[in-house]
């Protein structure tokens, strides 16, 4: 059986799996556990990082505003279900205006790491790259240089340093909804300065995996096993209704993580319910956290439903690594 490396979470959300499932995870019955009126402000909440914090958790959230703005908020919960969203977007402090002064904020990660809270999100600085803050009481947000030139999506870090390195995914991308995409893995010795580039995977090719065939793009922070990082990620196919997000998993190397191990062919969860199809943006699951809990093997993932909602699904790291193992190409 594999093990996750990390600690117990004992509560942690979740439900047993239905008799009826066919792939590993299955969905929260009462999703989706945060509608489109998140705040006062909504319109959308979706995309968004969960941690634990003190003695229940605590996000970062992705709250599209009435107006259709972008932006982050922080957000607390005392059993990972009911959030209490502020209604007032993250004011990040920095020394210098030219990486503080705001554009637009979205999809956010949070990787808990060295005493901190790293947050990831896509920063617009004359195009979409990646902002980087850190913060120790989800209060006050200290934000540093944004990790890449413009334009880049998806920045994903490791939640510990990997030969002596700090670690991130990314997707370079373009200005539009990018018709491409592949995974790349960038390092630094300081979070400032990132180099030592590394392509991961790409696309895949013709229809091996069609679900995928478009563009793929990191999600949630890595999980730590004792076979390797475990990547939940999403896939993008191009149909004649328009772009389709599923949700996959890839088994990387724990020291070389650009190294691909595993990687499922059929997808983990796609938007099959009402609430993943139907929305400002249809047909989306999008994933950005898990909780895990490395007594149990439990997995809890947050995902964006059809870019509108937030919902929550359950799965075990020994389903995961077993499906994908089993049909991996």
């Amino acid at each position: 059986m594999a093990k996750i490396i990390g600690s117990a979470l004992p509560n942690i959300p979740w439900q047993e799996p239905p008799a009826n499932t066919r792939t590993p995870f299955w969905r929260y019955d009462a999703n989706p556990i945060i509608g489109r009126d998140g705040n006062a402000h909504s319109n959308s909440v979706f995309n968004s990082a969960v941690v634990p914090f003190k003695d229940g958790f605590a996000g970062v959230f992705r709250c599209d505003s009435l107006s259709i703005s972008m932006d982050i908020f922080a957000g607390f919960s005392k059993d990972g279900l009911h959030w209490d969203i502020e209604d007032t977007p993250i004011h990040l402090v920095g020394d210098d205006p030219e990486v503080t002064t705001r554009e637009y904020r979205y999809d956010p990660r949070v990787c808990y790491m060295d005493g901190k809270y790293y947050v990831t999100w896509c920063n617009g600085y004359h195009g979409p790259t990646i902002g980087i803050a850190w913060t120790d009481d989800f209060k006050t947000f200290h934000q540093m240089e944004n990790a890449f030139l413009p334009y880049n999506r998806n920045g994903v870090l490791f939640p510990r340093k990997i030969q002596g390195r700090y670690m991130m995914m990314s997707r370079p991308s373009d200005t539009g909804h990018t018709p491409f995409g592949d995974i790349f893995v960038s390092q630094s010795e300081d979070m400032v300065y990132w180099g030592r580039h590394r392509f991961m995977m790409g696309a895949a090719k013709g229809d091996e995996s069609a679900w995928q065939s478009m563009k793929i793009g990191p999600g949630p922070i890595p999980i730590e096993t004792d076979e390797g990082w475990l990547l939940i990620y999403h896939g993008v196919i191009n149909t004649c209704n328009g772009y389709v997000y599923r949700i996959g998993a890839a088994l990387l190397d724990i020291d070389e993580p650009w190294k691909v191990k595993y990687r499922g062919k059929d997808y983990l969860l796609a938007p099959h319910e009402l609430y993943e199809c139907v929305g400002d943006v249809p047909n989306v699951t999008f994933p950005c956290a898990t909780l895990t809990d490395a007594a149990t093997g439990r997995i809890a993932m947050y995902y964006g439903c059809a870019d509108t909602v937030t919902g929550l699904a359950f799965t075990t790291v020994d389903r995961v690594l077993d499906y994908i193992k089993k049909n991996s190409f």
